[in-house]
Formats: structure tokens, sequence, C-alpha cells
């Protein structure tokens, strides 16, 4: 959906003075940029979609200078006083002709200057994606809609060619760009900057939202009104980071989830990446994207060319949700691969927080017997598994690098503890660290030099270990050879691919240091290609302290990240519906851990951890010999309820909800794409004293159907009311004496909930639900919330109800 006119907006081809103009299209958008008479880039729109253009032309949308701005420099003074580069609205621009703004490219060119003109010299329009050259992922094209174009500029005097790469996706109103810059002159150049794509859009009044925090409090949400200068979202740790993700979005400012104009931009790529947004003091905003320029030099002698990752942009006008729509179905469809990319994911129980380093088979046989009990049906063998002797495995400070199963405590290997875990119905998954290793090693003894770090300085490390330098061949090749091993050793169905510290110190034995970590990135992505391609049944979830690498670029190899360190639900709430602007819930591992919790030391009721945990990929982190039978048969309630509804949890539209008067309360719909079902999360982080009722707000239902509201049943603890059940019962009792303590083992008390038909226009008008305790004696009807109470609902077409 790329069409070409001509400089006056008629399809081209008649000879004007002026160059091509181009309309890429999506299904409700458009992107217009046009070649100027002087050979420059001008997007004339971004935007909803237009239409008439090679009818009646593109002047209503373009910028009509009569004058130069004040203090301006002119480009060409002689042939035209007033085009000014620094009043237009670019698709490109570089450094050192006028343009005063951020510029997309910055280069040592064989002058010894910085100044770059690139214009305008051919295009070329293509059928499908254009294939990433130098190892980068890229964007997929399942449905065939895929269209590229690709701009040539270049720069004459400097001998530089420059490609960029835009490709549309239609169905999903998503357009990607990325850069191919070229030395086809005789002289090197040093690359010292080079984004993947550069915007400029009239000013709107936006506000600019990040998604930020840092280890155990990734991805929240962060709104503030741009304001005059530069604001720069990016990461310095040599991966996309915990610190700022690299999605952002610009939205109008009185946009909500459901209405106003909204742009998304985000970047394939999993190292230090930068954003640049710019208001400037000529009515526009420029935001570009792309590997991070500090610390970054590349040099290219004449033949060599350097090509970036993939930067994504979307628009809608409805609202933040419709945004994340797209950018949704964009993942989903495009970037996500593989056997697992539309495929349910198991249920599963990871050992980290049950049993840290402290691994040994008896206990594991043990585990997973309860666990299959339960209904998981995915095994995960955390750290602590491999290294030998005095290397092993047995704490963060060593084995780090030696994958090889620890003899002392797998004797036999891993296969009798895969074939006993499958055995019982699971799969079997294990932990690796593979980027990273320990001083105290076998694999660093034996070679030191295979480590990030400058000659000549002592490498600072971060958790105990040091990085490995993964654009060297010999690092790679041993990684594939000893990690498949391990792989082909046994049933091994699933891999958790963790990644726990930050660079530092970036140099290497073989290569320029200004070109360590992106060399990184690229041997990363060949090491996920080598040892998984060959292993297509293998799922992997990526990793890195948790959301410290949760980006588009991993999503290409592994279709789920886990999403942070922190499983309190009340910390997930924000990090989960954060991340949900950019990333499908498909994409996010969400465990239900034992409380209080780790990172917190909060106290959760266990409904509550599964209810956030379910608005991702559920798993559990607990050792489940430790549940009373009670809490047994509510788990195991749970995982049956989110199996039965599972595609529409995992793969279902998600509908975040504005918070309204009640910013404690948040309120999520997932709802299956044929409308038919839906499930619904009430969630509350805190309550007040004589709290008015509750209505949830529900969204994407079809209003013609009509549909039975359940809400999932589910148990308290008994003992989290104290003395208060004193209230509840004829005659007082001790509330910590041995009769609750016992009666809490087998009994929890149900919590009240709703069984009632509505047609859909009804439910859409605002549902209300029973009333929480306030302080008045409970009924059964009462919800007994307090702080950090939740409760599911189901919302299912009468005549596809699902079997309870």
């Amino acid at each position: 959906m790329i069409e070409v006119l001509d400089g006056e907006g008629t399809p081209s081809g008649d000879g004007s003075s002026g160059g091509p103009t181009f309309h890429v299209r999506t299904d409700h958008t458009s992107w217009v940029i046009a070649v100027t008479r002087f050979g420059h880039l001008e997007q004339i729109h971004y935007g909803d979609r237009v239409s008439g253009l090679g009818e009646h032309g593109t002047l209503p949308l373009r910028h009509r200078a009569t004058h130069p701005p004040g203090m301006a420099v002119a480009y060409d003074e002689s042939r035209d006083p007033a085009y000014c580069l620094d009043g237009l609205a670019l698709a490109w621009s570089g450094l050192g002709k006028g343009d005063f703004r951020e510029p997309a490219l910055e280069i040592r060119m064989p002058d010894g200057s910085f100044v770059t003109d690139l214009t305008y010299r051919s295009h070329r329009v293509s059928a499908g994606t254009v294939p990433c050259l130098d190892g980068l992922p890229g964007a997929l094209d399942p449905d065939g809609r895929a269209s590229s174009l690709i701009i040539t500029l270049a720069d004459e005097v400097g001998g530089l060619e420059c490609d960029l790469v835009v490709t549309t996706h239609p169905g999903v109103d998503v357009i990607t760009r990325r850069t191919v810059l070229r030395v086809v002159g005789t002289e090197g150049v040093s690359v010292r900057r080079l984004m993947s794509q550069l915007t400029d859009l009239p000013d709107l009044g936006f506000d600019l939202i990040t998604f930020d925090g840092a280890w155990i409090a990734e991805g929240h949400r962060h709104r503030r009104p741009l304001a005059p200068g530069l604001y720069v979202n990016n990461s310095l740790t040599g991966d996309s980071s915990n610190r700022h993700n690299p999605g952002v979005l610009l939205a109008e400012r009185h946009a909500s989830e459901a209405h106003g104009a909204v742009y998304g931009f985000n970047l394939v790529y999993s190292g230090s990446h930068f954003t640049g947004v710019e208001q400037t003091a000529h009515g526009l905003v420029r935001v570009l994207s792309g590997i991070n320029p500090t610390g970054f030099e590349w040099r290219l002698e004449p033949g060599e060319r350097f090509e970036t990752p993939e930067a994504v942009m979307t628009f809608s006008r409805n609202g933040f949700g419709g945004v994340s729509d797209q950018f949704h179905s964009f993942v989903a469809r495009h970037v996500v691969r593989g056997e697992w990319a539309d495929r349910e994911r198991p249920v599963k129980l990871n050992t980290w927080e049950s049993m840290f380093f402290d691994v040994d088979e008896r206990t594991l046989r043990s585990m997973a017997r309860s666990a299959a009990r339960l209904g998981c049906e995915l095994f995960v063998v955390d750290d602590g598994w491999f290294g030998t002797g005095s290397s092993a495995r047995t704490d963060d400070r060593r084995g780090l690098g030696d994958w090889v199963v620890d003899p002392a405590t797998f004797p036999d290997g891993l296969r009798p503890l895969a074939e006993h875990v499958t055995g019982l119905g699971m799969m079997f998954g294990l932990w690796f660290e593979p980027e990273m290793v320990n001083p105290d090693s076998d694999l660093f003894r034996a070679h030191p030099d295979w480590v990030i770090r400058v000659p000549g300085r002592e490498p600072s490390r971060g958790r105990h270990q040091l990085v490995l330098d993964l654009g060297r061949d010999d690092v790679r090749d041993h990684l594939v050879e000893r990690i498949g091993a391990v792989l082909d050793s046994a049933p091994i169905g699933y891999v958790k691919w963790d990644m726990n510290r930050h660079l530092s110190d970036v140099g290497s034995s073989r290569f320029a240091a200004g070109e360590v970590a992106h060399r990184r990135v690229l041997g990363l992505y060949d090491l996920l290609r080598r040892i998984f391609e060959p292993r297509p049944h293998i799922l992997l979830e990526t990793c890195s302290s948790g959301g410290n690498r949760f980006d588009l670029g991993m999503l290409c190899f592994g279709p789920q990240i886990w999403t942070s360190d922190n499983t309190d639900p009340i910390e997930r709430i924000d990090i989960q519906l954060g991340l949900s602007h950019l990333y499908p819930q498909s994409t996010m591992g969400a465990h239900v851990s034992a409380a209080p919790h780790f990172q917190t030391l909060r106290q959760t009721p266990l409904s509550t951890r599964f209810n956030v945990a379910a608005l991702g990929i559920l798993g559990y982190e607990l050792d489940p010999r430790d549940l009373d039978p009670a809490e047994r048969r509510e788990v195991a309630r749970q995982i049956r309820f989110y199996k039965e509804h599972r595609r529409t949890l995992q793969f279902g539209r998600f509908l975040r909800h504005d918070p309204g008067a009640r910013p404690e309360q948040h309120d999520v719909t997932i709802v299956a794409p044929d409308q038919r079902h839906a499930v619904h999360a009430h969630l509350q982080t805190r309550v007040h004293a004589a709290q008015p009722g509750d209505r949830i707000p529900l969204r994407g239902l079809d209003p013609e159907l009509t549909y039975r509201v359940r809400t999932r049943a589910q148990t308290l603890d008994i003992r989290a009311f104290g003395h208060l059940l004193g209230y509840l019962l004829p005659k007082r009792i001790k509330p910590t004496g041995m009769l609750v303590r016992t009666a809490a083992k087998v009994y929890r008390r149900p919590d009240a909930g709703d069984d009632y038909t509505a047609t859909g226009a009804t439910l859409l008008a605002g549902t209300s639900i029973e009333d929480q305790f306030v302080g008045q004696e409970p009924t059964a009807r009462t919800r007994l919330h307090g702080d950090h109470g939740s409760t599911l609902t189901t919302i299912t077409a009468v005549d596809t109800e699902p079997a309870a």
C-alpha cells in the first residue's frame, strides 16, 4: 500500500521540478513524505488515513514558507532564501546544513568535518518486507500484505549512500523503518550516530508517556506534558534496561484509554537504545530513535555498510487502548514466531524462590509430583544445577559459564529427572545464563580474554560476574556446543534464558571499543538462532533479572519474557499494566509466589496473587509441598479456571480502563476476538472506610448478545480476619489458637460473587457489584476484600458457555 506521486501530488512520471511524493498507507493511517526541490525529505503528514492526493494534490498538508524564521540559515540563499531546514518537518536530517534540532546521524567525514547533506537519489517499491542484512531481527509478513519503500539518499561530496527502508504492515496499522549506510567513496568514515527513524510532527500539545523503573519496579507508566527542549528516553546499560523501556507514546493532552490521538514508537533492539523527543520553537515535535550514540563509534571503510535496528511506529485516534491494540497485534502476528507463536502456554512451577541454589534431585522429584497433582504442565529447575568440583554452582559467586551438569547433584545427568517429570505429564525446563561468567569458573580460568574488559584495567563486577564478549566467534561456538549438548541430553521442552548484570568496562581484545556493545547484541542474536532454530519445540522464555530486557528484539526469538523478579501482585499491577501499553499479555511471565513476598514483605491474599498472575502467562514460584490442604484445593481450582479460560486470557484483546474517581482500583477486561467471551479483573490496592458501592467498567462486548456474568469462586484465609472472627461466630475464640490454626488448614471462607445474565448493551452501560465490607456486620453477599482484594469475573455468551 505504497503510492508514488510527483511533487504536485499527481501520479509520478510527468517530470515535475520537485521530486516524488510517497504515500505509505495502512488500513487506517497515512504517512506522506515528499522530496523537496533541493532533495530533502519533507514529512507532510502522519496520522489518520488521507485520500485523493493523486487527484487534488498535497497542498493542504504541506508547510508553505514565505519567509525564513529569524536567525535562520538558508540552505541555498541564491535559489530560495525562504528555504530553511530548521523550519521544515522532515523525515530525515543530518548535521551541519542549518537544521539545529537533534540530528539523525553524526559522522566524521573524510575531510575531518561532521557535515553531511544526504539528498534524494532514487527509490524503489517492492512487495513484502526487506530482509535485514547483518543479523538483526525484523518484523515478519505472515499475511502477505506488507510492502516496502527503499529511498536512497546520497552525499556526493562525502562519498556516502543511505537507504531508508520503510515497510507498511496494513492490517495492524504499523510502519517500520530502518537505515542502511554505505561508503561508496574512496575514503572511510567514522559513524558516531545513526538513527533508525526520524519523524517531525505538528505540535498538538502532547503529553509524553514513558515506561520507567528499576530492578523489581519495571515498566511504570509516567505521563508528563511535553515542554520546549529535548527529552531523552534511553539506556546506557548495554541492554534495553529496566530503567527506561524503548517504547514511548505521544498523546494529545486529553487522550484517554478509548479516545484521543496517540502516537507510539518502539525499537526492535536489545541493546542500549535512544529515543529523543524534541519540542521546537517552530511548532514541531521531532521524534528519533535508534542505537544509543553514547560510547558508539563504528568505522566504515570503502565498500562497507552499517544497518540499524528496525524502528516501529503507529498512530490511533482511539486513545491509548487503540495504540495498544495495534502494538499487540503487531507483536503477536509479526514479531513472535515459531511453534509457540499462537500456541497456548503451559502453567509452570519454577523452583527459584523455593530452592535458590539448594538443589537436589530427590527434593525436585517430590516437588514435581506435588506440582503435577495441582495441575501444573511445566516444571522448571532454575539456578544451581551445573558446574563441577569447587566451582559447582552452590551460590552466585562461582560456576557461571561451566555449562555441564553437576555430577555431585545429578550423578546420572538430567535425563532421569526429566523423564520423571515428563512421566508425570509435564514438560521439563531448565535455567541458563549463557552471556555471563564467574571468575571462579573453569571457563574463565581457561579463557580470561573472552570477557568484555578494557585491556590493562581491572574490570568491575556485577553480581560477582563478568560479561562474555559475544561478538567473538569462538565464544559463541563454545556456547552453542556446550548448551546444545545439555539440551540434547534429556527431554527438555523449555528454557529460561537469563542475564543478570549491565555492561561496564566496555572494551575487547579483538574489537574497537565503540563497536563492542553492538557486536555483543548481534552475537546474542546469532547465538539464539544457532541454539534454538534446530530445536523449535523448545519454549524459550527470556529474562534479565526480570524485565531488564523486555523488548521487541528478544521477542523475535522467544514468545514470552519474565516480566519482573517482583512477584508481589500489588507491585505487579503497575508493572504489567504499564508494559501492556506496548506488549501483549501473551509475552508476560507472571507467577504466584508465597507471601509475605521476598521483594516487599507484603502479605497478600492467595486469590489476588492468582488474579494478577492470570493477566499474563501463569506460573507458580513456591514449594507446593508447603501448601496446606485448603490452599492446595484453592490452587488446583485456580489452575483449572486458568486452563478453561486460557485462550482468552493469553490471546484476547487486552483493555485497560481509565481509573476514574478511585485510583486505588484497577480494571482490565480481556475479550475474545469473537466477543463471545471475556474475563474482567477488578483489582484493589487499598480500601477506605465508608467506601461507596463499586461499579466495574466494561468495553469490547457485543451489545446484541446476551451474556452470563459469573464471579470466579475464590476463598479467603480465615486467619487473615484475626480477632474479627469473634464477630462472625456465635462464640468468641482465640484467633491465634490451635482451633483456628487447625481449621484454616482445611477450610477457607468463600468470597461473595455474582451469577446473572444481561445483554451486552446493559453491561456496557456500567455494571455494579456487591458492596465491600464497610464496618457493618457482613453477610454472605458482602465482599471481604480489604487492602489488596480482587475478583475475576467471566462474561460468556449464553450459548457458548464453557463447561464448569
